[in-house]
């Protein structure tokens, strides 16, 4: 239903004082998100710069029935930011500070708008250690990582954004404002209402303050890199890393579209012949580390690396690391467009799930780039494809669709960390079932009575 009347000149009267975009090249880089293929211009994007600003924003919402999208520094990769016909985009990324770091109860409270990078940063700063490491981590904000549930190469052994987050500043639909958790490491008093909002991508409440937990820096870390001529192998290297009740902080896979891209992007040699490659890394006490280290490259060696190499320093382990952490960049340069996925299957399931990545490619003729957090069975299987030719688009939804298919037949799910928001949503009733999703837009229309908050996300509020 279209606003009656201007609607930029009555959210400037009704929020006096914010920072509010309406010339259509000021809002093009609203429009869409790190999906890329999903667009749609806001009719204005405000910017707001304390909670108090985000409670009149969202009085003004609800008081004239425009939908809201908030929106962090727009990295989330399944259209969650992406605004809807008519709506606003509520960008919180000025809202940065770190607030507190409080080093006697390990805890960190930030802005929501504050860079990931920026938080870990004042946590070493402190001493301390804030694990979940997103692979945007340099330009995506807290409030975002929290909203998505981020998880990153860490997440094996450390977990991803939930087990983090101690309290939470949430303004709800109606410009209401509430405080859920604090710094207890214990507290059972009534629902848990944080984990809530964890994960609720902007459709139950706006995240304006964050209260994370830190905890201490390991004592040593060893990086290694082993390189296969079968992918297959890799899989199974994983899986046997893991019943052998090895919980490394890193086990990360690249397979061969993947290395290569990668080396000529980033050019830190890779070997351009192998199939696939794992980067390995464990941490905690030095007597540990040599152990834990030295089994997971007997476990190479045995499940079929043709070669293993364990970086002499800090510098080469972050070279290596690189490897991983550019493989979305070095992808989205081979085709016009990158479609960057997430599906996830138990661990054992690895080397199926691979392999059926690979056929679905092969059947579909399209060219899949795969590469992923194995350790924790988190695979991304990344379409470098042409989004203006029709056929290929259509063959890429496809085997999108069989991929998560298989995904939950083995006993996984759709996604991991990227969220459902809009590229998945046709997908989450065959994920979670009929039931789970009529439960989840009960609590929507509860919180959110009016649909406002980031509306058409993750499901449809009508059945």
């Amino acid at each position: 239903m279209a606003f009656p009347g201007n609607l930029t000149a009555a959210l400037r009267a009704g929020c006096a004082g914010l920072e509010v975009r309406d010339q259509p090249e000021e809002l093009i880089p609203y429009s869409f998100d790190g999906t890329a293929v999903l667009q749609q211009l806001p009719a204005a994007v405000v910017f707001a710069k304390s909670t108090q600003e985000v409670v009149s924003v969202l009085r003004w919402s609800a008081l004239n029935k425009v939908p809201v999208v908030t929106r962090g520094s727009g990295t989330g990769l399944s259209g969650g930011s992406v605004p809807v016909p008519g709506g606003i985009v509520l960008c919180l990324s000025k809202m940065d500070k770190i607030l507190e770091v409080d080093a006697a109860n390990l805890t960190l409270r930030a802005e929501s708008g504050a860079l990931t990078a920026t938080i870990s940063g004042a946590a070493e700063k402190a001493g301390l250690f804030y694990p979940p490491d997103p692979g945007s981590m340099k330009i995506s904000t807290i409030g975002g990582n929290v909203a998505e549930n981020s998880g990153g190469l860490r997440g094996l052994k450390y977990g991803v954004t939930r087990d983090y987050v101690m309290g939470l500043e949430v303004v709800l639909s109606g410009g209401e404002v509430i405080w859920t958790g604090n710094k207890c490491v214990k507290d059972v008093a009534g629902y848990t209402l944080r984990d809530l909002f964890i994960g609720s991508e902007g459709t139950l409440g706006v995240i304006t303050q964050v209260l994370l937990k830190l905890i201490p820096p390991p004592a040593a870390r060893k990086t290694m890199l082993a390189v296969y001529d079968d992918m297959e192998k890799a899989a199974h290297t994983v899986s046997a890393i893991i019943a052998a009740k090895i919980i490394p902080c890193t086990l990360e896979f690249l397979d061969r579209v993947t290395i290569r891209c990668v080396e000529d992007y980033a050019k830190i040699g890779l070997p351009r012949d192998a199939e696939a490659i794992l980067l390995m890394e464990t941490d905690g006490h030095p007597a540990a580390v040599e152990m834990e280290a030295a089994a997971m490259e007997k476990i190479a060696r045995e499940n079929g690396a043709r070669s293993l190499k364990t970086a002499a320093h800090a510098a080469e382990a972050a070279s290596l690391a690189t490897a991983r952490r550019s493989a979305f960049s070095a992808l989205a340069r081979v085709a016009p467009t990158t479609i960057l996925e997430d599906a996830t299957v138990p661990r054992n399931c690895l080397p199926e799930m691979i392999g059926f990545i690979q056929e679905v490619g092969k059947k579909h003729r399209l060219k899949i780039g795969t590469f992923g957090h194995m350790g924790d069975g988190n695979l991304h299987p990344t379409f470098l494809t042409d989004e203006k030719n029709r056929d290929e688009m259509h063959r890429v939804e496809a085997a999108m669709q069989e991929i998560f298919h298989r995904a939950v037949e083995l006993g996984g799910t759709i996604t991991g960390e990227h969220g459902v928001g809009l590229a998945k949503k046709k997908f989450l009733e065959g994920a979670v079932g009929r039931e789970n999703v009529a439960i989840m837009r009960r609590i929507k229309l509860a919180l959110d009575p009016h649909g406002l908050l980031n509306p058409g996300k993750i499901f449809d509020l009508s059945s």
